[in-house]
């Protein structure tokens, strides 16, 4: 019996040239990169590559770029961050974020702070005009996913941080799924 996996936006094996690359890490090179000692500081250099390499393909900086154990960590910190570092109490997102978003929200909200929670079309597309009508003088972050991992939903990302951008407030995307998702 042949099985069929769907969920790989979820999880999926390791591609073979990446299990290649990454495999002496696993087995023989698997010193601390933060130590002083020769085994850590080659691996430091191969760390600084591929920041320097994940930069090169995203059109970021080097110095941009931070690697977390998942993507759940990462919206965990960008949320949380922000919202501790800015002067304000609001954040607008949408009702069917990973609940990493989610989750993070319900936090932040369980400490002070305002959350709005947009709603989407049939078709999982939030709606422009109800984000500008949510933005008051106390938003801080908006917090909108790039492409949806159970709808595969993909928001006007552009439009979105075009809002932000014109209201001075932080735009964040979980974009996890959209390098599956979108092709140049």
């Amino acid at each position: 019996m042949q099985t069929i996996y769907f969920d790989n936006s979820a999880t999926t094996k390791v591609k073979p040239e990446v299990l290649r690359e990454m495999l002496p890490y696993f087995t023989e090179e698997y010193g601390n990169p933060s130590s002083i000692y020769g085994i850590g500081r080659r691996n430091k250099r191969k760390i600084e590559e591929a920041r320097e390499r994940t930069a090169k393909i995203i059109g970021a900086h080097k110095n941009e770029i931070y690697f977390t154990s998942c993507g759940s960590e990462s919206d965990n910190t960008a949320l949380k961050g922000i919202a501790y570092l800015k002067k304000g109490n609001h954040i607008i997102t949408s009702k069917i974020e990973h609940p990493a978003i989610l989750d993070s929200c319900k936090t932040l909200e369980r400490q002070g702070f305002r959350v709005t929670y947009l709603n989407v079309d049939k078709d999982g597309f939030i709606n422009l005009e109800e984000l500008k009508q949510s933005i008051t003088s106390e938003t801080v972050l908006i917090s909108i996913m790039f492409a949806n991992n159970e709808i595969g939903t993909i928001e006007p990302i552009e439009q979105i941080a075009k809002i932000a951008k014109e209201n001075n407030i932080i735009f964040h995307t979980d974009a996890v799924q959209a390098i599956r998702k979108c092709r140049n």
